[in-house]
């Protein structure tokens, strides 16, 4: 069998953050990646995100602070998502429950299972989030609980637009000095 060479994808810095311009592998420093400021729903980074986008697997940190949900509660049917918390303390709200996670507890999360996080404790939580693409269908149901933080809608929905048009587009900004451990 021959040996595969894969390249190493060039990293080009454009609006003060590192970016991938092309296909292969490549190593970058999430401090140095594109972040952006979604105000009420908390500051990501998507990495794999920009001119290449990976295909198979959506991959991005979110720093939440107390009060501050990173989504809206929603389900997504046909695809799986995980959920580790590197720093801090937030709230998951999971098919009507509410639990605590701290620094290293993970969330899996099957294919159909109601979810959102929301930051707690005093000060960030960063929140590794890993998640398969491709898969349509994302439904925002109704969650007394999730209302209860701003975190879900009055009316069950599958469009994000009706969803999210009550928040400001996230904005493009650079990474501040606190936001992830260490």
């Amino acid at each position: 069998m021959a040996a595969v060479n894969v390249p190493e994808a060039p990293l080009e810095q454009a609006d003060g953050a590192l970016r991938p311009t092309g296909e292969g592998w490549y190593v970058l420093n999430a401090r140095e990646a594109p972040w952006e400021d979604s105000g009420p729903m908390g500051v990501f980074t998507r990495l794999g995100e920009g001119q290449v986008r990976f295909p198979q697997l959506g991959i991005n940190i979110g720093v939440l602070w107390p009060g501050q949900p990173g989504c809206m509660y929603h389900r997504e049917p046909a695809a799986q998502e995980g959920f580790l918390v590197l720093s801090g303390e937030c709230l998951l709200l999971v098919e009507g429950e509410q639990r605590t996670l701290r620094q290293w507890d993970y969330f899996h999360c099957p294919p159909d299972t109601a979810h959102v996080m929301v930051g707690a404790g005093d000060g960030p939580c960063a929140v590794l989030a890993v998640g398969a693409r491709g898969f349509p269908g994302v439904v925002y149901p109704r969650s007394e609980l999730a209302l209860s933080y701003g975190a879900s809608v009055e009316e069950e929905t599958t469009s994000p637009d009706d969803e999210y048009a009550a928040f400001p587009e996230p904005q493009r900004t650079r990474y501040q000095e606190g936001w992830l451990p260490g």
